[in-house]
């Protein structure tokens, strides 16, 4: 059944009035427009009032006096003094719908991929009020994701939050292109911020695959566009997942990454003269990064979602010199519902995936999975953390064995651990084998400890 409900919201955001101003200066990105008294957060049209000129877009993004800032969505090149700008629309909407699926797009909602138009689409508000806190549904089913070391350590309930932690070249795209593709869930939304132009048709065809794409909506900005243009292609992702979240669909959101959002937000406040706080991050990227990962999770069917819907959050985050503790990467841990870590030290022992199951954490795993499954991880974890205790004397030859009944076993069932915990990217785990040969190998090692704390006592 078709309503018209999204088109009527549409009609009431829209300016009963025409508002146009003036260019007045250029500052850096931003420009300057007298006369021009619409809210912070509205589209304008700037320029391409002239025969053959061409004309660009911007948002408000806030205000100086009388004047009005003004962000390009492009190139500022060719503005000139005097220029019209005309206001648009006061909320920015975008097209969503089933006709998404497949296709690239950009962070204006227009496709890239040179199919053609996308139509048949309805409008949504790109940045919509926050959810009440009562309306989220509680995160109690797993969500597998193909990858065993994060299905059997870390694993993913359906509308958590999770973040990918690793500095450059230490195989953080592959991983997200692996779950993307072999994910439980009905739909992935992939939202590509900040990357490299190669990067992005280099993930679509190779990691993400045909099969990928033909589930998955894919939203990019690459390095070189706008801030602007980068802060909006993620919460065109956003918006994205929601749609198919209300209809019901269990969503896997993939952001690359949110630490390229972060320096996109930090360009634009302080080209609008926003004091510096954190190394040069200003106050609104903490607050910004709090409300776009806030939008992930499942609600509640009971207050107007279709049973099921949820979106899943995962988010790469891109650590500087791998100092877990640079702001970004800080003040994600203390929002995310878990994290997973990725080692530059396991990545060079050719370890794929480089997860740190000893540093990562999944904070809803107990909820979304079963007795049998949480004793067997607990029990390989304490033999993965004795290992990582003596390892140092077992490379150089050093370590005495009997010196510890544990440290023994520790070491007997090490490659059998690390067998588990190592995949090929194109390798494809089901959930319920990859569980049952961690059940068993924890079985097997605990026999061994009884075994030795019998002979102990």
């Amino acid at each position: 059944m078709i309503t018209l409900e999204p088109a009527i919201q549409t009609l009431r955001r829209l300016e009963p009035l025409q508002f146009v101003g003036r260019v007045d200066a250029l500052r850096g990105l931003t420009v300057l427009v007298r006369d021009l008294p619409i809210p912070v957060g509205a589209l304008v049209r700037v320029g391409g009032h002239r025969a053959g000129e061409a004309q660009s877009l911007g948002e408000v993004v806030g205000f100086d006096g009388a004047r009005t800032i003004v962000m390009m969505l492009g190139s500022p090149s060719g503005l000139r003094a005097g220029d019209r700008v005309v206001g648009l629309h006061a909320q920015q909407t975008v097209g969503v719908g089933a006709a998404l699926l497949g296709r690239v797009i950009d962070g204006l909602a227009r496709p890239i991929d040179g199919l053609g138009p996308i139509r048949g689409l309805g409008p949504r508000l790109l940045d919509p009020e926050p959810l009440s806190p009562l309306t989220r549904a509680g995160v109690t089913e797993p969500l597998p994701t193909g990858v065993r070391a994060i299905d059997l350590f870390t694993t993913l309930g359906r509308g958590q939050r999770m973040g990918v932690f690793a500095g450059p070249g230490v195989g953080k795209s592959t991983l997200l292109g692996c779950v993307a593709r072999n994910c439980a869930s009905d739909i992935s939304v992939v939202a590509l911020i900040g990357e490299r132009g190669r990067e992005v048709r280099d993930f679509v065809e190779h990691n993400l695959g045909p099969s990928g794409l033909a589930r998955s909506v894919v939203v990019c900005a690459t390095s070189d566009e706008s801030p602007m243009l980068r802060v909006r292609a993620a919460m065109v992702a956003c918006t994205v997942a929601e749609h198919f979240r209300d209809q019901g669909a269990s969503v896997m959101l993939i952001m690359d990454s949110l630490t390229r959002f972060a320096h996109a937000k930090r360009q634009i406040g302080l080209s609008v003269g926003e004091p510096p706080a954190t190394r040069g991050y200003t106050p609104s990227v903490f607050a910004s990064m709090a409300r776009l990962l806030e939008r992930a999770g499942a609600l509640d069917c009971a207050h107007g979602a279709s049973a099921g819907g949820s979106v899943t959050g995962l988010y790469s985050i891109l650590v500087e010199g791998d100092d877990m503790t640079e702001p970004v990467a800080d003040a994600a841990r203390g929002i995310l519902d878990g994290h997973i870590m990725l080692s530059r030290t396991i990545a060079q022992r050719a370890h794929y995936p480089a997860i740190d199951v000893l540093d990562s954490v999944s904070r809803v795993a107990d909820d979304v999975c079963e007795p049998a499954h949480i004793a067997a991880r607990r029990q390989i974890v304490r033999l993965l953390a004795e290992y990582r205790k003596v390892e140092d004397l077992v490379q150089i030859g050093a370590y005495a064995k009997g010196s510890s009944a544990v440290a023994d076993i520790a070491i007997r069932y090490h490659e059998a651990s690390r067998t588990l915990l190592v995949q090929d990217p194109r390798e494809v785990d089901p959930f319920d084998q990859s569980r049952s040969r961690l059940i068993k190998l924890a079985i097997e090692a605990g026999a061994e400890l009884q075994k030795a704390a019998t002979r102990k006592g």
